[in-house]
């Protein structure tokens, strides 16, 4: 059984329950809410003792629960790119549901003069372009989000802050800033399912997090061995799991 959080009415009723995997997959607005505790049960036994959280635990759990929440609002098959911008959106955003990406964010992100990721996001009707902000070349981009819970975000704005740098190098699974969009949003769902050493998520939750079927995605994993980001995973049938270990950075080809 999975717990799974499902929107309905547009965002203003959210709804908790428990559901079978078979289930969550037919209901349309749901998804899986991960375990938080599970990236951070093997942090270092010397950390625990001080009473101090692992590095970086804090801004995969908070990079983790936005990926879900996105997952419930955006459309099933969202290219990467949109959901990776719609990420750094949520997590910037201030209490009005006013977003500004500066021009250097988005050329680091590849996205510098790029319509069409913002275009996506506005029909899916996400958020609205502002007309002052659509310099994307130089002056970065001003939104304004649409969905009603992404503009009453958390407490904790330098938090999310945090949270939106970790997200563009996921350790332990950083990529190549070059790397296609589809390599770099598996490797960040990955990364913030992972521990100390090794990851693992509920197959499905996988597949709508990222926005693939499993057949692409499986593609991915094995991709990603091959340029040494993974050291192995496999998919657990009997448990409708996929488990992974990321290749050590100090063994990663330069």
């Amino acid at each position: 059984m999975l717990l799974v959080l499902m929107r309905e009415h547009g965002g203003r009723i959210w709804r908790l329950a428990d559901m079978c995997a078979a289930c969550t997959g037919a209901v349309p607005h749901a998804a899986v809410v991960p375990d938080t505790l599970t990236s951070c049960r093997s942090g270092p036994v010397r950390a625990r003792r001080r009473g101090s959280r692992p590095h970086g635990c804090d801004e995969r759990r908070r990079v983790r629960e936005t990926l879900t929440q996105l997952a419930t609002v955006l459309p099933r098959f969202s290219s990467p790119i949109a959901r990776l911008l719609a990420l750094q959106c949520e997590l910037r955003v201030d209490g009005h549901g006013q977003v500004h990406l500066p021009g250097g964010l988005l050329r680091a992100m590849r996205l510098g003069g790029h319509a069409m990721p913002w275009q996506e996001l506005e029909h899916a009707g996400w958020l609205r372009c502002l007309p002052a902000g659509m310099n994307k070349g130089q002056g970065g981009v001003e939104a304004q989000l649409l969905d009603a819970d992404a503009f009453t975000p958390a407490p904790g704005r330098t938090g999310r802050a945090r949270a939106a740098h970790w997200a563009l190098h996921p350790a332990p699974l950083a990529v190549a800033r070059a790397a296609p969009p589809a390599i770099q949003l598996t490797a960040l769902v990955l990364a913030a399912h992972t521990g100390a050493d090794t990851g693992r998520a509920d197959a499905d939750h996988l597949t709508r997090l990222c926005g693939l079927s499993q057949a692409p995605l499986e593609d991915l994993f094995d991709r990603m061995i091959r340029v040494n980001v993974l050291e192995a995973w496999h998919c657990d049938g009997d448990a409708g799991e996929v488990h992974w270990k990321p290749r050590p950075a100090h063994l990663r080809a330069p």
